[in-house]
């Protein structure tokens, strides 16, 4: 061994394939990708849904707004958006925590953050459906 510290190292003969392995498992991150598509594709018809209600709604009485929104469907449909929103929103945060954020602890700190304020923005928007469904 020299101790020359301008020796070359001796080229690398392996694949991709070869240099890749021992690098870590890649398992999860497919689940992950999948569920941020699927709660994307689910919005696309949710969010139509949720502005052309909210719209319809312009200029109503409360009594009409707490009728039309106090029906099963309409409160379901709300519970469903509601739940496919935060939860896109946090596997979107996650992402850009993990690229972003180098880190460690503050990394944890954030993504720990982000979970909570999803979880919380989703009981809460859960809450307050079903307490208007019941009163309407």
């Amino acid at each position: 061994m020299s101790s020359d510290p301008n020796a070359s190292t001796p080229p690398d003969y392996r694949t991709p394939i070869a240099r890749a392995r021992g690098l870590g498992s890649g398992k999860t991150g497919t689940g992950h990708f999948w569920w941020q598509r699927v709660t994307a594709v689910a919005l696309v018809p949710l969010v139509a849904w949720f502005i052309g209600t909210v719209l319809s709604l312009v200029g109503a009485d409360l009594a009409t707004v707490y009728a039309t929104l106090s029906r099963p469907w309409t409160a379901i449909l709300f519970a469903v958006f509601a739940i496919a929103m935060f939860w896109h929103a946090k596997l979107g945060l996650q992402v850009i925590i993990e690229d972003y954020v180098h880190e460690r602890a503050l990394e944890i700190a954030l993504q720990l953050l982000v979970t909570f304020a999803c979880a919380v923005g989703a009981l809460a928007s859960l809450y307050a459906i079903a307490r208007i469904a019941m009163l309407g």
